[in-house]
């Protein structure tokens, strides 16, 4: 398997690197959206930080990554119940993708060679407990994201085929990129995501050289390239381990609730997962940063990711919705 490159050496693009890691500390979070230039990143940064994350302990032939055999699917013949530490699975979505090969279906093989209906795990199932990532979101077939939309609201995969009535758990960060260029993304599958961020190519000749340096720093020497940003990678999974263990005891005072209620009042957000979100991302910001209280501050750091992409279309504000929510977020919370 290709090694990743280390999540600490990609430069800049500190926005898309936060919400990430703000996805690793509370899986919950719904996962992120990054829309922007292609060759920015995006893909690298998401291999990184799972192959950054502790290895999961799962039994060796579920095909659902399971804990402990008693989680394991009642259709899965498990050929090993072995207890194995693997990496966090990261599964590509590609676009073309069918249906079965998505949600899974009758194996054909078996069905011909011994005349026995059994299930063919799809994407889904090798997603669960990590990361699924589509490259070029926004240009998925309608059928596929409506697919999408059930699962991660339920987090399980129902399928009925030719006879067959499977289900299994499907909870994963749901990871997608694209340039919005190419093609608009539906509203609903939109608002699944957590968190947005926009990355752009680096307008300064500095950094773009330094991406060039490390980039055939470890084209060159991979083993030596590892060696080198592996402290700071095992500071990054360390942080967020204790994040994840201080998140439940982060305190949030009734007024950062009532702080939320009216961020996403002022922006017109429609219903109620704005709030949900920017709260929950908000608190694994103060367990990321250490803290065990939220703040304004939390709340006014990642307004922007968790609030732009819900917010309806101003014809007349070319500054973006990035620029709207900072602009309310300074004259809400002052």
């Amino acid at each position: 398997m290709k090694t990743p490159f280390p999540f600490s050496a990609i430069v800049g693009q500190a926005e898309m690197k936060q919400a990430m890691i703000l996805t690793a500390v509370d899986p919950g979070i719904g996962g992120v959206l990054v829309f922007g230039d292609r060759g920015t990143g995006k893909s690298t940064a998401v291999r990184a930080l799972a192959a950054l994350l502790p290895p999961i302990r799962a039994v060796e032939s579920c095909p659902v990554n399971s804990q402990k055999t008693a989680d394991c699917p009642e259709w899965a013949e498990l050929g090993s119940k072995k207890i194995v530490m693997r990496p966090t699975p990261v599964i590509d979505l590609p676009l073309g993708a069918t249906e079965d090969r998505v949600v899974g279906a009758l194996d054909i093989e078996r069905a011909l060679t011994r005349g026995e209906k059994a299930f063919e795990p799809g994407l889904l199932a090798r997603a669960n407990r990590g990361y699924l990532y589509i490259d070029e979101v926004n240009l998925l077939e309608d059928h596929i994201v409506d697919l999408l939309l059930d699962v991660a609201q339920s987090g399980e995969n129902v399928v009925e085929r030719e006879g067959l009535s499977i289900r299994h758990p499907a909870r994963f960060v749901l990871v997608g990129s694209g340039n919005p260029e190419e093609g608009e993304l539906r509203p609903q599958l939109l608002d699944r995501f957590g968190l947005s961020v926009e990355v752009r190519s680096p307008g300064d000749i500095d950094e773009r050289v330094e991406v060039i340096r490390r980039r055939h720093a470890f084209e060159t020497d991979v083993e030596a390239f590892m060696q080198t940003w592996e402290p700071q990678d095992a500071e990054v999974r360390d942080t967020i381990l204790k994040a994840r263990k201080r998140l439940a005891k982060i305190q949030t005072p009734d007024e950062i609730l009532n702080d939320c209620a009216r961020l996403c009042i002022a922006l017109g957000s429609d219903g109620l997962r704005g709030e949900l979100t920017l709260l929950r991302t908000a608190r694994a910001l103060a367990a990321w940063q250490g803290n065990r209280r939220l703040t304004r501050a939390h709340l006014a750091a990642i307004a922007p990711s968790a609030l732009s992409h819900r917010l309806r279309r101003d014809p007349l504000d070319e500054a973006g919705s990035g620029a709207r929510v900072t602009r309310i977020v300074s004259e809400v919370l002052g």
